[in-house]
C-alpha cells in the first residue's frame, strides 16, 4: 500500500492534509505511516498513527474505517503502561461507535476514557469526553445523568465562556431544586 517506507514523511503528509481539511487523504497517509512504523518495529508509534487515522476517517464521515483503525490500540497502549494514550484511544473508539449509532457501547467506552483521562490529569480532554457523555445521555433519555456529566465537564474545564458560566449556574440551580446538591 505505501509507496515509501519512510514513516516520518507519511506522518508529515498526513498532518498537512488534515490541516487543509483533506481528511480522506490524511487518513490514508496516517494509515501508511502506521504501516511504515510497524515495519520498522515501532508498534506504539504505529498505534498512535492508527488513532490519528481514526480521527481523520471520522472527520471524513467514514465511521467504519475509523473503528477499524482504532481497534486493538487501547489494549496495546495498556500493555505498554501508557494510560494517557490508552484513554485517548478509548475515546476515539467510542466516537467511532457513536457515529455508527451504538450509543450504549460508546457510553461505556467514553466512561472508561474519562476515568483514564482524569487519572492522568488530562482535564481538558476529560471535559471534552464528559460533554460527549452528557450529549449521549440526553439522546438516550437520561437527562439527570446528562446534567451531572455536563456539570463534571464544566467543573474541569480550565476556562468557561460566559454561556458556559450561565449553564453551570443553571445546572446548580436545577440540582438544588431536585434535591441533588
Amino acid at each position: 500500500m505505501a509507496a515509501t517506507t519512510d514513516p516520518v514523511r507519511w506522518e508529515k503528509e498526513a498532518q498537512t492534509a488534515y490541516a487543509q481539511g483533506a481528511y480522506e487523504a490524511a487518513a490514508q497517509a496516517f494509515e501508511n505511516a502506521a504501516l511504515a512504523y510497524e515495519e520498522s518495529g515501532e508498534t506504539l508509534k504505529a498505534a498512535e498513527m492508527r488513532n490519528n487515522a481514526s480521527v481523520a476517517w471520522l472527520q471524513a464521515e467514514h465511521p467504519e474505517a475509523a473503528l477499524r483503525c482504532v481497534e486493538g490500540t487501547p489494549e496495546l497502549f495498556a500493555r505498554a503502561g501508557d494510560e494517557r494514550r490508552q484513554a485517548l484511544a478509548l475515546g476515539n473508539q467510542a466516537a467511532a461507535l457513536e457515529a455508527l449509532g451504538q450509543a450504549e457501547t460508546a457510553l461505556n467506552l467514553y466512561r472508561q476514557a474519562a476515568d483514564g483521562l482524569k487519572a492522568v490529569g488530562e482535564m481538558e480532554n476529560y471535559a471534552l469526553v464528559m460533554r460527549r457523555i452528557s450529549a449521549l445521555q440526553v439522546q438516550t433519555g437520561r437527562r439527570v445523568d446528562a446534567l451531572l456529566s455536563m456539570q463534571a465537564a464544566l467543573e474541569h474545564q480550565p476556562r468557561l465562556s460566559p454561556r458556559e458560566r450561565v449553564l453551570k449556574s443553571l445546572i446548580g440551580t436545577v440540582q438544588r431544586l431536585m434535591g441533588i446538591k
